[in-house]
């Protein structure tokens, strides 16, 4: 059996008297893209700063492809990139030579074919040879993405990659990160964009208060907390009583669509035979699929 990418036991991080992080258990395995989520301050970057041997845990361990991040951590540190939130540079090199150092502190004598690679896929081939200082903040975040993949690490950890930068960077970064996690890379991210991590996501944890309140797939959440709902537009009588404890959100006008929350899609069949008993007649319906906001929303309502 593999080792996980990525193994967090019974982490617990203290700030003085504040508990950051309670007691984090979660396993990632090899070849995952994996979303961490949660408000602010639930303690996402803290946890990414332990893995990446940033800071240190107050009680319980974390490893990466087997490495203690404590005891082995030059090899923990070789097989993860990390992008961070905060966009830091270096104003004195040029992108080339800013990725040819970071490649240094890795061993990395001669990489400037996957320097060129890694470039070209992040749309900064044009401006290999531009200094730092002189870049967009949507350029220098490109950097980091390099910089954190000039390595080739097998685990990539994204701390809110595409945080105010614009559609075209968010489509041409994807696109890159799904080609390295179809080839075998661990993603790990943490996003506030729930569509990317939706649409990404194979499986999913949500953090409140430093502790783990939910841990899934990504479809098994969608159908466990949200389900589905079913959008109605009705006529010939309103919607019945019993009826009205499934409607999400008020109905502003009696001609407006009604939309009901559908738990179990083999429910369907009893709400339609509800309303035409009530002398409802159906103008027109759509069986909508429930998304991972209404997920978070319910997740972080629900754990106190």
């Amino acid at each position: 059996m593999s080792v996980a990418a990525v193994e967090v036991r019974a982490v617990v991080k203290r700030f003085g008297r504040f508990e950051a992080l309670r007691g984090v258990s979660l396993s990632i395995a090899q070849g995952e893209f994996f979303g961490l989520l949660g408000p602010n301050g639930a303690g996402k970057t803290t946890l990414i700063s332990i893995v990446a041997g940033l800071s240190r845990a107050s009680a319980g361990e974390a490893s990466v492809m087997g490495h203690d991040v404590v005891r082995d951590f030059r090899a923990a540190r070789r097989a993860l990139g990390v992008v961070p939130q905060e966009l830091v540079f270096d104003p004195f090199f040029t992108v080339r030579e800013t990725l040819r150092i970071t490649s240094g502190y890795y061993g990395l004598r001669r990489n400037d074919d996957w320097i060129d690679e890694v470039l070209a896929h992040l749309g900064l081939d044009d401006k290999a040879d531009a200094n730092m200082r002189t870049l967009s903040g949507g350029m220098k975040r490109r950097v980091l993405v390099a910089q954190a993949l000039v390595h080739r690490p097998p685990v990539i950890v994204l701390d809110e990659p595409t945080a105010g930068v614009d559609v075209e960077l968010r489509q041409t970064l994807w696109a890159f990160i799904r080609r390295l996690n179809r080839d075998g890379h661990t993603v790990v991210l943490t996003t506030h964009y729930l569509d990317e991590a939706q649409e990404l996501c194979g499986r999913i944890a949500m953090l409140k208060h430093g502790a783990v309140v939910a841990l899934d797939e990504t479809r098994s959440l969608l159908q466990r907390f949200a389900g589905g709902r079913l959008r109605l537009l009705l006529s010939g009588a309103p919607l019945p009583a019993p009826l009205a404890r499934l409607r999400i959100g008020p109905q502003e006008q009696a001609d407006a669509p009604v939309l009901l929350r559908v738990d179990d899609y083999a429910a369907v069949e009893g709400l339609l035979a509800a309303l035409r008993e009530a002398g409802c007649r159906i103008e027109d319906m759509e069986l909508q699929h429930a998304d991972l906001e209404e997920v978070f929303v319910q997740v972080m309502k629900e754990a106190r």
